[in-house]
This record gives C-alpha cells, structure tokens and sequence, in this order.
C-alpha cells in the first residue's frame, strides 16, 4: 500500500510526475483549502490510507490536542477534512484503487456514527434513564445505512442514506421517562447535530432520511414492528431496490453481537422473492424513467448539466440499476449472487451464467472509471456534484490524475482523449441498461425499441382480439379468452398476456415454429394465468418465448415437464445451453456454494434447502430436454447425464438432510446408496423412479459397540432422506423412490448393515436371497454416500456374480422369471411393443442378465457394471455368443431404445408395426436363442 509523509507540500517540479500523469493533489481548492487552515493537525494523521483504527485515534487525537479539549461533533468534521485530504492525495498522487478510496469514506462514516451514537446515548440515559422493554432488558437501537454506505461504496462527498431502526417498545427507567419512540426520536436529532450540521468546522455528512418508511412525511425512528409491517404491506417495487444495499452500520456492538440478525430476516424477505420476480422490471422502468426525467429537467437551458457521470445516460446509476435488477429478479432462489457490492455482483453474475463474461468484465471497467471520474470531480472542491467541470483547467487536471493526458500537452488533447474514453464508456453502458429494458420488445435495426412504437396494446379479453389471429390460434385463444381466469385478471396481466399470443403469432408467421406450437403454447399457458411472474418472464425475455415456441414445436413431452416445473423456462435464456452437457462435479459445486449462501443469509432450514434441490434438478433435467429434442445428444447421452444426476442429486440430500437429523451420532454418516435397476444400469429416463437400496456401516472404534444405537440413528435417516426425496414442495417433486429391492423386499428393514446385506446376498445364513435379486444386482453400483462403503458393496456383489451356479437351472429360473413378467404386460392388437414383446428390450436385459450370473466367473470382464450394449459385445468376444450375434443384439438394442425414447418425448404408444422394426427383433430373437436354446 502506498503510504506519503503527511506534511508533505512540495508540489511536482519539472518532469518528474507525481501521478498517474504527472497530476498533483494541490491542484485540488479543498486540498489548499485544508492544508492552510489545518497545518499543525495534519500530522496527527499516521502515513498510509487511514483506516478505522487510525481514524478512531485521529478523532482521539485531535479532542486531546488542546485545552480544553475539542468536542466530538469538532473532532469529527477536522478529522473528515484530514481524511479527505489524504485520499485526494493517495488517489491522484499515488493512484491508490477506488475500492480502497470508497472503503475508507465508509469506515470514516461508521466510525463517525458508532462515536456519535454512543455520546448520544449517553447524554440522553443521563437525562432521562435507559430505555427498557417489558422484561426489563435494554431496547436496542440499529442505524441502517442505505445505497453506497450500505454496500461500503461510499464516495468521497456523498451523504449518507440513513434508517434508524429501534428494537421494540418500551419506556426509560429515569426520574423523567420517555417512552421509547420519543427517547430515538430526540437521539434522532442528537446524531444529526453531531453529524449533520454546517458549523465553523464544516459537517461530517450530509445527512437524508427519505429512504425511511413513508419518506419524509414518516417519523424519523421506527421500531422494526412497524418497519415490518410497512414493508409487508406498503413496501414499493423501487423500495426493494434502495433496501438491497441495506446494512446495519452502528453501533459496531449490536452487528458484533448478531442482536440486529432480525432485522437482516426482515428485510432478505422484503427485498428477495422465492420465485424468478419479472415482474420488478416494470417498477425499475418507472424508477429509472423518474431519475432521466429529473436529470433532463436539471440539464434544460444548461448543456454542461448534461454531462453527468451518475445520472445521465450511460451513467454510474444506469450499472447499479442493471446490477440491481439481476439481483432482485434472481437472488431470492440463487442466495448465492446476494451481495451489496456493484463490482462482487458482476463477478457474481458471471460466474453464475447470468451475464456474459465480457458483458461483466466491461462494466465493470466502466463503473470504476465512472466512480474515480466522480472523486476526482468531488476532489476539486468538495462538492457533492457528478457534473463535469466546464473550466478547462479543472478538466485538464481530471485527464491527468487518470492517466489520459500529460500536463505538457495541449488542452485540446486532454478533453479528447478523456471525453473520447468517457463517451465510449457511457455508450456501452447505456447499451447494456436499454437492452435489459426494452420494455419487452427485441430491439429492431439495432435500435432500442420504444414505448410508444407500434400500435397501443390491447387486453386479451377485448373483443375482436381473437379474431386478428391465424385460424387455429385464433379458435384457441376464443376459447379462453372470455374465461374466468382470464377475466380474474389484473389489466397488466391481460395486456401481457396479449402480447404473448400476438408475439406467437408473429413468430408462426415468421416460420420460426409451427402453428401447432403455437396452440400448445396456449394450452401450456392457461395453467399459469394466476401466476403472472411467468408471464412477466416471457413478456421481458422475448427471445425465451421463440425458443420456447420452437421446444413445444418439437415433442408433446416438454409442454408436459414445463406445466409442472415451469420456473424453468428461463434456463432458455442461457446462451451455454445447447452447448455443454451436465457436469456432476459443477453442479454439486453450486448448490454446494447456494447452501453455504443459505447459511450465510440465515435461511438454510428445511423448506428452503428441499425446493434449492428440486429447482436445481428440474433446471438440469430440462436442460438435457432441450438439448435432446434439438437432436444435440443421443439417447445413451441422455440417458447418462440423467443418471450423473441423479447421483450428484443423492449426494447432495445425503450431506444436508444429515446436518438435520437430530440423532446423528457422528459427523458424517457411514452410509451408502445402492442404485439398481436403470439408474444402477446408468438408463435413466425423464420421470424415472428410483430403485435403490440403502446400506450402513458401523466403526467400533467411534460409534462403540452399540449397533443397535446404529441401526436406529440410520433408520431414522432414511426416513428423513426419503421423505427429502419424495416430498412434493411449492418446487414440485424429486423423485420416487422404489425400496423394493432391498434385502425381503417390502417385508425387510428399509436400511441394512453392509454386513447382513452380504450375508443375505451370499447365502450366508437362513435369509437368502433368490435368483431373481442375483438378476437385480447384475446392475447394481454404488451411486452416493459413504466412498468407503463402495468397496464393499463391489466385493459384495462380485462374490454374488461369480458364485458357482449350475447353468440348466439358472437358465430355467430367468426364463420363468420372463414369461412372468411378459404375462404382467401383455400386448394386444397385434402390434409390436418395443420393451415387452418376444423379440424385444426385455429379452435383451435378461439374456444379458444369464450371461453375467452364467460365466462371470470364468470371464471377469462381466463383472463390470457397463451397459448392456457393451455386456453383449465383451460376452461375443469371449466365445459365449456366435461370430455376429452380439453385436447385432446391441445394435438392435440401440434402436428399440431410440424408438422408445423418441415415442415417449412425443406421448406417442410404444406398440409399433412389426414390420417396421423387423431387423431389430430378429436379431434380438437370434440372441434369445443363442443364450436359452
């Protein structure tokens, strides 16, 4: 950190360059201004940037300097001027970073508030006693710091935005009580004089309370009661924005102590919704249109007011405005973009996948140079103004402490270089802020599209609305369009959803999808009429509805997933989508990083962490959707990121719900998930139950020789896991889960020790298991849990499949087993059933079922747990099928399960014509013959 003598005056002399560009601090009136009038107090100051300990000893300082000593409210303005002058010093002369600038404006105001709050008090309990509640305890009492205080951004002549919030009701103990309204109300007015007030020596801070409840018209405390219930029921959509940055400031005691966390609760649920909240755009609009309106009235008959760096176009609160609104449309189930900061939120925001890389990257840049634009403007005379100075001097020095210009150049160069970088900056930002906002229309020619361009929108319900539309649609639309739900609607949500329909129409017209699409947009949509965020989704995403046209045009099965998951919409909006494919370790990642978010924000109870798991799963699912029907991953591709997650799902619920069992006994659990059937086989499908067995372990050495304690801490578990999985939430649902398989099936304990289960598995013992569960464990595998336990479970079932067995009778017992469950399923009508016919997937599973349980033994590559295509082509090359047969068995295996697939996605039956598959079910039937005879 750069550090400068602090009576150091010597201007710069000659070439030697004292800044960035040669630029020097004294240019700066404040800072002639402070070093005349403050010599001997400027080396009270020590060297470097004056953080919170130095700042506290300098206020110290300075009311110990002379007799009799100096008062706070003296202290306090002589020590803002000192600090300031530093920073100009520091940041013009030294090129000290902005986020350092900007972090010692706030711990110079927090530390002036948490000296005044506490003089404050003291003076006022002298006067008139503590303030106590019913119980006798000390009300507490938060100020709040709102905007670039609350997100420790604060400029360098800013005011500070303030809320001061009291615990609760009461009344002071003294010999002339006030209640406790009236005891914060004059320590109101106390902090102001301390802090607010133009004396000899200057203010601290400018002092607004606008941002309280009911603005200037409301009192100036307010208990967190009334807080709450004004948010809860007054709260405005432009409040949430101004509360995002909120942070209880002072005193320092009450944030150290965790006494202000209600507070915190309080205002995460007024600022963050559990939905994906579209519908603040429209309040953003109003907010951002009232900030245009208000700069374009100061700047008429004076051009030079144009040039605003915060306000006008392109300008620092056009970024905290694109910021802010990411974060309240997306922060309420994305817990982990939460922060105040504008420059961690765009980290945040890429890092999320919610804006490019490089759209972050930029303004990032932009708001940095916008923000030490800003100071340096602040630095000349410290004036709270954004306005470009219009003396060429003062604009020359500007260029210079930026390192845009050298003081030997022409003034011509410096107001080029600078205003060039300046208006190239805005540009972008200005670009960026109109793209988000384009009230809902694409952008045309590259225009932004206005309000006002086209025809005035109408309601859905207005008459002749429909009869405008292309005949299918328009038949659809008057069907509904009269309804109930419709007619429940507010007038926004009409206008919305007109827009909708003509925006589908538009792209029918286009042939940008089909008119049947278009009809089941319609029928996707009349489900969701009540829940109009999705509506206002669609409406701001324009581009998320043409994709979405598009996915319904493709197969019936996505309007199906969507009407019960459709928060997922706006995963179309991700440009990575159709590009990547699931990545395990990413995903845990996330919702690893989304549950220490939860933590940190105090929310991370059940309810929250159950619907973050099925939001999660059902983003991923729809993902793989997409890609799928948009024909970019196969259908074994499909079927393996469906089962990777599935996996990464279990591991997840395995961490947190043991974290909430209240009888776990140990830190982790010595417990393991046992996938069978197609997700043990790795052929998951969409909506497929989940067979799985559950499987523990004990450790003498730390959970002691108390197994029963064991086995009831694990039954209990998976009770709670189980009911994780399987609860149906405001998120939807997860899986369902099938137990069936475990040791006695439905007559069996629902967990077993790893040691009984290898006993019943092995025939150790009375209690064995049949042939048909050997069957079973040919695709079984470890999938979640306990890694420990994955070697166990593999010895285990490596002993099942390479047991001796005697061939006529294996043979006999899976061919009964087959005609059983073909007896279950039977096919009428003469056509063929891609899964259950003779001839179909089911006799491929359990060939390959004999073949593994038949010859493992004597050809260990079975053993492996590795599909069935790739089961049938090690079982061809090690002798055990005919030169061909295998192979063309996988093949045709292949195929059944493409045409099932592709069946399914579009609802159509899974019964085909015969002859239209022949090839596949011959060569099915030559393996059945090959393998039974």
């Amino acid at each position: 950190m750069s550090t400068i003598p602090p009576s150091d005056d010597t201007p710069c002399g000659g070439d030697a360059p004292c800044g960035p560009a040669g630029a020097q601090a004294d240019h700066s009136r404040y800072v002639q201004r402070i070093r005349r009038r403050y010599p001997a107090e400027r080396p009270l100051l020590p060297p470097g940037l004056p953080r919170r300990d130095a700042i506290v000893a300098l206020v110290d300082a300075l009311q110990q300097a002379r007799t009799p000593p100096r008062p706070l409210a003296s202290a306090l303005r002589v020590a803002r001027q000192l600090v300031l002058e530093r920073l100009v010093v520091l940041d013009v002369e030294h090129d000290t970073p902005m986020e350092d600038i900007t972090l010692v404006m706030t711990e110079l105001a927090e530390t002036a508030l948490d000296l005044a709050v506490a003089q404050a008090r003291a003076e006022l309990d002298a006067l008139h006693g503590v303030p106590r509640n019913a119980a006798g305890g000390r009300i507490d009492f938060w100020v709040v710091g709102m905007g670039k205080l609350g997100a420790r951004e604060l400029n360098v002549s800013s005011d500070i935005d303030l809320v001061y919030v009291y615990e609760e009701e009461g009344e002071t103990d003294g010999a002339q009580p006030l209640s406790a309204h009236e005891y914060f109300s004059r320590l109101a007015k106390r902090l102001y004089a301390l802090i607010g007030d133009t004396t000899e020596d200057g203010f601290v801070f400018r002092v607004d309370l606008a941002l309280r409840p009911n603005g200037n018209s409301g009192p100036p405390v307010v208990s967190l009661a009334m807080l709450e219930e004004y948010l809860q029921v007054q709260g405005r959509e432009w409040e949430r924005f101004a509360w995002l940055k909120s942070r209880v400031v002072a005193p320092r005691a009450s944030v150290a102590s965790g006494r202000a966390l209600p507070l915190r609760a309080i205002i995460t649920a007024f600022v963050y919704r559990r939905y994906l909240d579209y519908g603040v755009f429209e309040g953003l609009r109003q907010l951002h249109r009232k900030v245009r309106e208000e700069a374009q009235r100061r700047a008429a008959g004076r051009p030079e007011r144009a040039n605003d760096v915060k306000l006008s176009r392109g300008g620092i609160r056009e970024i905290e405005f694109i910021v802010q609104l990411l974060l309240v449309v997306r922060g309420g189930q994305f817990p982990e973009i939460r922060t105040r900061s504008t420059l961690k939120a765009l980290r945040k925001l890429a890092d999320g996948g919610l804006m490019k890389a490089e759209t972050a990257r930029r303004l990032a840049e932009a708001y940095v140079f916008l923000r030490r634009v800003e100071h340096h403007i602040q630095y000349l005379d410290d004036q709270q103004t954004h306005l470009l100075p219009t003396q060429d001097a003062d604009l020359r020095w500007i260029a210079c402490s930026l390192g845009l210009a050298r003081p030997s150049e022409p003034d011509s160069v410096h107001a080029c270089a600078f205003l060039h970088q300046l208006a190239e900056l805005r540009e972008f930002v200005a670009t960026e802020f109109d793209a988000l906002l384009h009230e809902g229309r694409a952008p045309s020619n590259g225009k932004v599209a206005c309000r006002g361009c086209g025809p005035a929108p109408v309601p859905v319900d207005q008459p002749g609305f429909a009869e405008r539309l292309p005949g299918p649609l328009a038949e659809r639309v008057a069907g509904w369009a009269a309804s109930p739900k419709v007619a429940a609607l507010r007038d926004e949500g009409k206008l919305r959803l007109a827009r909708l329909v003509q925006r589908a129409a538009a792209v029918v017209r286009e042939g940008g999808c089909t008119m049947e699409a278009a009809v089941r947009f319609v029928d996707w949509i009349e489900p969701l009429l009540r829940r109009e965020s999705y509506l206002a989704l669609l409406v701001e995403r324009p581009e998320v509805q043409s994709r979405l046209l598009r996915l319904l045009g493709l197969a019936r099965w996505p309007m199906r997933y969507l009407m019960r998951h459709p928060g997922v919409i706006d995963e179309l909006a991700d440009e990575r989508l159709l590009h990547s494919r699931f990545d395990p370790a990413a995903y845990e990642a996330e919702l690893q990083a989304r549950h220490a978010a939860w933590e940190r924000s105090g929310q991370a109870d059940e309810e929250y962490l159950l619907d973050t798991l099925r939001r999660a799963h059902h983003a991923e699912v729809f993902r793989t959707l997409v890609r799928d029907v948009e024909g970019h991953v196969s259908v074994e591709q499909v079927a393996d990121d469906l089962s990777a997650l599935a996996d990464a799902t279990l591991r997840c619920a395995l961490r947190w719900s043991w974290r909430h069992l209240k009888q776990a006994h140990r830190e982790e659990p010595r417990f393991a998930v046992i996938a069978y059937g197609k997700l043990g086989g790795k052929e998951l499908g969409y909506g497929s139950d989940l067979d799985v067995v559950f499987l523990y372990d004990t450790d003498p050495a730390l959970d002691g020789a108390d197994t029963d304690t064991c086995m009831e801490v694990y039954a209990a578990y998976v009770r709670k896991l189980i009911n994780w999985l399987t609860l149906r939430t405001a998120a939807g649902e997860l899986f369902d889960i099938d137990t069936a398989l475990r040791p006695n099936g439905s007559s069996g304990l629902l967990v077993s020790s790893l040691q009984s289960f290898s006993n019943y598995q092995t025939g150790r013992g009375s209690n064995v298991a049949w042939s048909w569960e050997h069957q079973a464990i040919t695709r079984a595998r470890w999938c979640a849990g306990l890694p420990a336990l994955a070697t166990g479970f593999d010895a285990v079932r490596e002993a099942v499949l390479t047991a001796p067995r005697d061939p006529a009778g294996l043979r006999d017992e899976v061919v009964a087993m087959r005609e059983k469950v073909r007896a279950a399923h039977p096919v009428r009508g003469g056509g063929f059933d891609l899964k259950h016919s003779a001839g179909g997937m089911m006799d491929v599973e359990f060939a390959v079922q004999y073949l593994v349980l038949a010859h493992s033994a004597a050809h260990r590559g079975l053993i492996d747990n590795v599909g069935n295509i790739a089961l049938l082509q090690r079982a061809e090359a090690a002798g055990l099928l005919p030169a061909g047969v295998g192979t063309a068995a996988a093949d045709a295996y292949r195929e059944l399960r493409r045409l099932q697939h592709r069946a399914r996605l579009d609802e159509q039956p899974t019964q085909v014509d015969p002859g239209a598959i022949a090839p596949q079910r011959e060569a099915v039937l030559a393996l059945w013959r090959a393998v039974f005879g």
